[in-house]
């Protein structure tokens, strides 16, 4: 299938700037959506083509629906749609904002279901196409000091398993959830962060190139779930079968992993505007340090669960 119209909500940065780059390579056509006009506008050119580009929030259901709508009458229909759009905040539960909680939840939550909801309504009419929601690994395990992006990750994917339940009468009509781990993109320096320390990804960490590629085989051979991270299926076996090993370790492993050693003053990040795109950073790596950084992680973790389970 040449020359599909993919639409790309989150498209301006991180995993849905290198799925829109990759997608482009083929051939495809692409629609590009994202709340900041100047990132999106490197993109298309990045991208080439001619890409139609419309700024929108996934938090504005009208937004939404406008874009569905300007998809169709520019290409005709809808392929593929991929939502990555997603913000981070940092901090324990009690110290955010409720305002940045509640927003935060909502582009992560309630964010993907507007997308799914305009999707699926052209999919509909149109007998065929593949929704990919971008989750995360926090999907299915809990972290301290994340429980926003926890709670809607959560959410969400308890939303992608009732519409795969819902589509079951329409067998080419695809929804697809993507769970990463550690990636590396801007979205951990962008965070609003009440934690006193800059966010970054704890390893092992992939690139967002490595994780588009997953994008694209998914959208020629749609799965419901598909998971993306070396030491993914390591941390979800601990977390289930050791809950109180689990949680011991989860906390200081959080603060030495996954906050950097950079202080940082509270601030809302880019959870309520878009924030300049700053690519790179203290999680890039190279793909032979995550792939040895992971064997590391996973025999440690199944070591300690062993010895763990003899006690």
């Amino acid at each position: 299938m040449n020359e599909r119209v993919v639409v790309l909500t989150g498209a301006s940065s991180g995993i849905g700037r290198a799925a829109a780059k990759a997608f482009a390579a083929r051939g495809d056509r692409l629609v590009l959506a994202a709340r900041g006009a100047a990132d999106l506008a490197v993109v298309a050119a990045e991208c080439g083509n001619d890409p139609l580009v419309v700024t929108a929030d996934v938090t504005r259901r009208d937004e939404v629906e406008a874009l569905a709508d300007a998809a169709v009458q520019r290409y005709g229909r809808i392929d593929v749609w991929v939502d990555s759009a997603a913000v981070m905040a940092y901090g324990r539960f009690e110290d955010l904002p409720a305002e940045v909680f509640e927003r935060a939840v909502t582009t992560d939550l309630l964010g993907p279901a507007n997308v799914a909801r305009a999707a699926l309504r052209h999919f509909r009419g149109q007998g065929q196409g593949t929704l990919i929601l971008v989750s995360s690994l926090l999907s299915r395990v809990t972290v301290p000091y994340m429980s926003a992006y926890t709670t809607a990750k959560w959410g969400a994917r308890a939303l992608a398993r009732t519409l795969h339940q819902e589509t079951r009468d329409a067998p080419r009509i695809h929804v697809c959830t993507l769970a990463p781990g550690s990636v590396d993109t801007p979205i951990y320096t962008s965070a609003a962060n009440y934690a006193g320390f800059v966010g970054r990804p704890p390893p092992p960490v992939d690139s967002a190139e490595y994780v588009a590629a997953r994008v694209l085989r998914l959208a020629d051979r749609p799965r419901p779930q598909a998971s993306v991270g070396l030491a993914n299926r390591v941390i979800e076996l601990g977390y289930n079968l050791f809950p109180p090993f689990y949680d011991a370790l989860v906390t200081p492993l959080m603060r030495a992993g996954g906050l950097g050693r950079a202080r940082i003053g509270p601030g809302a990040g880019n959870v309520f505007r878009p924030a300049a795109r700053v690519e790179g950073g203290p999680g890039r790596v190279s793909r032979r340090q995550v792939e040895a950084a992971g064997v590391l992680a996973a025999s440690a973790l199944i070591a300690l669960g062993l010895r763990a389970a003899r006690r």
